[in-house]
């Protein structure tokens, strides 16, 4: 009988155990420095993520507190402060008396107010177009109307009740309302009028911010 040729010794068992060789040994090492590699990129990511987010959190309280005591200023912020101005900018001569048509409005408790000044500015030439009551929440000296046609008369009209707050609308013509309110106390005397040239007054604008509903920006509504 022919003997069998003898098995080459399994040099990767001993015992009944697996023996690790070189090259699976360094597989494995090596698998393990990818690892610790991956997880301390993963750290240094979630490190940089980290600081990042507590960079933009303290960024962001700093300019609210920077905000709130004034040290940044939002331009969108002073603009909302600073209003419009609705005065018109144009210089306008002392136009005569006689070329002015005048409503007289009273927006006072003082009765027959309306027809003593009316009558007052018949006798200055003013043609009083009607007398009548009014309601207004403005308390000063008084509110002129007029359309654009109609500001030069509003402009002496101004000269002659000093004090009293100009306001445009949409009326078409030359006329001029002149609300009295409780502030009025009286015409300018004709020899002291100011018949140089000048400008219309709004002295709401530099009150508006202060107080906002005392000098509305549209102040008066006629009587029904």
């Amino acid at each position: 009988m022919a003997r069998q040729p003898k098995r080459p010794k399994d040099v990767t068992q001993l015992h009944g155990h697996h023996v690790v060789t070189g090259p699976e040994l360094r597989a494995t090492f090596a698998e393990d420095a990818r690892a610790q590699r991956s997880r301390f990129r993963r750290r240094v990511f979630h490190a940089i993520v980290l600081v990042l987010l507590v960079g933009v959190i303290a960024a962001g309280a700093v300019g609210a507190w920077a905000i709130m005591n004034g040290v940044i200023k939002i331009p969108t912020a002073i603009a909302s402060k600073a209003p419009t101005s609705l005065c018109p900018a144009t210089t306008f001569d002392y136009v005569p008396n006689e070329t002015v048509n005048i409503k007289v409005f009273n927006a006072t408790s003082r009765a027959g107010l309306a027809t003593t000044v009316a009558d007052e500015f018949k006798a200055r030439g003013y043609k009083v177009l009607s007398v009548d009551n009014s309601d207004t929440a403005y308390s000063g000296i008084g509110v002129v109307v007029s359309g654009v046609k109609g500001q030069a008369a509003a402009f002496n009209v101004q000269r002659n009740v000093a004090g009293t707050d100009y306001f445009q609308d949409n009326r078409e013509d030359e006329s001029v309302d002149l609300v009295l309110t409780r502030g009025y106390q009286g015409l300018v005397e004709p020899q002291l009028v100011d018949q140089t040239p000048g400008k219309l007054s709004c002295p709401r604008e530099d009150l508006r911010i202060a107080d906002s509903s005392r000098w509305p920006i549209i102040p008066t509504r006629p009587a029904q």
